[in-house]
């Protein structure tokens, strides 16, 4: 296994509240020393796999993306999540991002030597080390901030982000990806909660609240049309929120889970 966590997502998990900054989805899971070629559909035939990488070395945080991807794919792959153990637990900022980038190539780079693992998926929102593990292997490397990105600006519509993290260079970086991949005229800005994300992530009702402020902000002050909730902290909010609005409100671990799915069937 070398220096890093590898876990094996169990189809019934159970729910659990995460305070990290990329990540909140459900699950328990059980770890695994077996190859991802052992994991097979009922009639026996093998399925493929897809690896998310966490660029952060929180384990919970690894465990509760690769269960919101499990849960997109259902039972059509495998979701194996794999930490990045060298890194912080949390990336908060740009230099964050790009010290996390080695260890995200490195770990693409061993799962990809698998003959069995069909796709990776980089699994924070600002993509560290997407392009060099992409020039590294020959399967398809999908990174969370950049799938949900093209979802977001589908048929040329107006978008914006909202997120709980106030760091400048980081909400710039935002700016710079939209025009990146060619969508910087539909990129209507970021709305950011106000007050400390760890003590909103810390709760769903308070989160749910600074969120909903912030989402309506992006579709009156900002015109935008589709809501990429900018972190995995957001992604339960999002879905106990979409009901409140009309526009949607985008998870990236999900949209990332529905690329590489569409890559590999």
């Amino acid at each position: 296994m070398g220096v890093h966590q590898r876990l094996l997502v169990s189809e019934n998990a159970k729910k659990l509240w995460l305070p990290a900054f990329f990540v909140l989805a459900s699950s328990t899971v059980q770890a695994t020393q077996g190859d991802a070629s052992d994991v097979q559909q009922a009639e026996g035939e093998t399925i493929k796999t897809i690896v998310l990488i966490n660029p952060n070395s929180n384990s919970k945080a690894t465990i509760s993306m690769a269960e919101l991807a499990q849960q997109e794919v259902a039972g059509r792959a495998n979701v194996e999540g794999v930490s990045n153990e060298n890194a912080p637990a949390l990336l908060t900022t740009p230099e964050d991002m790009e010290k996390a980038a080695s260890g995200v190539v490195a770990l693409g780079v061993e799962a990809a030597a698998n003959k069995q693992v069909a796709a990776l998926i980089v699994s924070a929102f600002s993509d560290p080390g997407l392009p060099e593990l992409r020039a590294s292997v020959s399967i398809p490397v999908f990174g969370i901030g950049e799938e949900v990105f093209h979802e977001a600006a589908r048929g040329d519509r107006p978008f914006g982000i909202v997120t709980v993290t106030p760091d400048e260079k980081l909400l710039a970086s935002f700016k710079q990806k939209a025009d990146e991949l060619g969508y910087g005229h539909l990129y209507r800005g970021v709305q950011v909660t106000p007050g400390d994300p760890m003590e909103l992530v810390a709760s769903a009702d308070k989160l749910d609240a600074a969120l909903a402020t912030a989402v309506q902000a992006s579709i009156d002050q900002d015109g935008a049309e589709a809501v990429i909730m900018g972190g995995g902290p957001l992604s339960a909010s999002a879905v106990r929120l979409q009901p409140r609005f009309e526009v949607p409100l985008l998870v990236a671990v999900n949209a990332a889970a529905r690329a590489a799915m569409a890559a590999i069937e």
